[in-house]
């Protein structure tokens, strides 16, 4: 809320004066340990003119009125300063100034030159859908820029512009993100609440932060001060190299609260030097698809400790199957570099080159291999089926075993219509489970089909109990069962025997 931390600051002034003179006498009094290291002031005077602040423009339909919710004007005191802003600026709000039609929004973000030749790096958010992006230099020079390509995935863009004739670019080159440690001092310069070129620094909090934002997850978290207009400038290290791109905070109020994260320089370089390169992204391709391997799996597969991306399916296209990979293997390692969950195989094939062969080692019950991949390449475009419309009969009562707190039936063509279950999925079919089991807790539902048990596949309730009671006798505490649902996309699930 801009508007009203600007109502409460005049309102406050003396006392705002006051706390920041104590907080002045406090740092002159600290010792030089407490002021972080000297060499952040080099830094910022190093590479302050290669960070740029970036305007974008867009053409939107105007709504006919905004929400209530948003509408609210707040009560000013009369005679208060603001109040000829705030009647100006609702007016504008509810169209009652230039009418309904289209309007221009602007919005501002940060970036940086890496190439003096023209080259700029941003996040994909901060010019999504612009009309036109500018480049404001440190100095207030203003460049009109064109984009190169971006990458939604990682949040990534590239932009072009033409340099300066009478003004000498600086540009700045990326560090190695891997070589990071925790605690080590960074520094964030970008364009918070449009205020231009401002200096941050702190220390890196975590690396490898996975927190849900996309596929490739794996961000630097830092305590520097990044706001809302951070996004998409650099985070540098004491020599002065980028080894990450400012990205995303995590807030309750909008402002820092020292919880950031940035898109680590290994990630972005490959992507930077593929958008100049293809004006896209061009990632590595497996055909598999993987789940994360449980202590329970990985009892049920013989692996310890748990570890891996277990493969759940096969693409029919993709290089792995004719490579020999196999449901139920698990991946270990690819490409010389050690797999510990499902993100690093995911990370990993994504940045490796297309067509590049590959070793991949697998686990297959309880034993290495070695298989050898030609990766291909990922179409980020595909776009999964509709499930059929059309309205089945209604089946008969299926004749129904117990095994595991599931009632199982064997497949029928009365089930397949009920359930929407494709003719290539063969098994045997759920139809109901008991509340409270493993099961439910595991999310086996209705309709879903057993294809394997205990790694062999069955085809009827009969099958389902004997490889039950093999695995019983063999001193298991669970069983691995490889489920498929209607439409013959596969998982691996554990369920307890106890």
């Amino acid at each position: 809320m801009p508007v009203a931390i600007t109502a409460l600051s005049f309102r406050f002034k003396p006392l705002l004066t006051a706390l920041c003179l104590g907080a002045a006498a406090a740092l002159t009094a600290a010792p030089a340990q407490a002021r972080g290291p000297e060499g952040i002031a080099d830094v910022a005077e190093k590479v302050i003119d290669a960070v740029v602040n970036i305007s974008t423009s867009q053409t939107v339909e105007a709504k006919s009125a905004p929400s209530e919710g948003n509408s609210a004007k707040p009560n000013l005191p009369p005679g208060s300063p603001f109040e000829e802003f705030f009647e100006d600026f609702f007016k504008n709000r509810r169209g009652e100034k230039g009418g309904g039609g289209p309007r221009k929004t602007n919005s501002l973000g940060s970036g940086f030159i890496v190439d003096t030749a023209g080259i700029a790096v941003t996040n994909n958010h901060v010019i999504a859908d612009a009309d036109e992006i500018n480049l404001i230099m440190n100095d207030g020079t203003k460049i009109k820029a064109e984009l190169v390509g971006v990458d939604k995935k990682t949040d990534l863009a590239v932009l072009k512009f033409k340099p300066p004739a009478n003004k000498p670019l600086v540009a700045v080159k990326f560090g190695d993100s891997d070589k990071l440690r925790l605690g080590e001092w960074v520094v964030a310069i970008g364009n918070p609440f449009s205020l231009g070129g401002t200096v941050t620094a702190g220390i890196v909090s975590a690396r490898n932060r996975d927190i849900n934002s996309g596929p490739y997850d794996s961000y630097i978290q830092t305590d520097a001060a990044i706001n809302r207009g951070n996004s998409g400038g650099p985070l540098f290290n004491l020599d002065g190299e980028v080894i990450g791109v400012n990205t995303l905070i995590i807030s309750p109020s909008g402002g820092s609260i020292g919880i950031g994260f940035a898109v680590p320089s290994k990630t972005v370089v490959g992507v930077v030097d593929q958008l100049r390169q293809f004006g896209e992204l061009r990632r590595g391709w497996l055909g598999v698809r993987i789940q994360q391997v449980t202590d329970e799996i990985a009892e049920s597969l013989n692996i310890k400790p748990a570890r891996g991306a277990l493969v759940a399916g096969i693409d029919d296209k993709g290089p792995a199957k004719p490579a020999g990979i196999e449901p139920g293997d698990v991946v270990v390692k690819f490409d010389g570099k050690d797999v510990k969950e499902p993100k690093d195989l995911s990370r990993v094939v994504a940045d490796t080159a297309v067509g590049k062969t590959v070793d991949v080692v697998i686990i297959r019950k309880g034993k290495e291999e070695t298989k050898q991949v030609t990766l291909g390449r990922l179409d980020d475009g595909a776009k999964p089926q509709p499930a059929s419309a059309k309205s089945q009969p209604e089946p008969e009562k299926p004749v129904t075993q117990k095994a595991l707190g599931l009632d199982l039936a064997a497949l029928s063509k009365d089930l397949r219509g009920k359930y929407k279950i494709k003719d290539s999925v063969k098994g045997v079919v759920v139809v109901g489970v008991d509340t409270g089991s493993d099961a439910a807790e595991k999310r086996l539902s209705a309709g879903d089909v057993i294809v394997e048990v205990a790694q062999e596949a069955v085809t009827s309730a009969a099958d389902i109990k004997k490889r039950i009671d093999q695995v019983k006798k063999d001193g298991k505490k669970s069983v691995l069962l490889l489920v498929s649902n209607g439409a013959g996309e596969l998982r691996f699930v554990a369920l307890s025997l106890q």
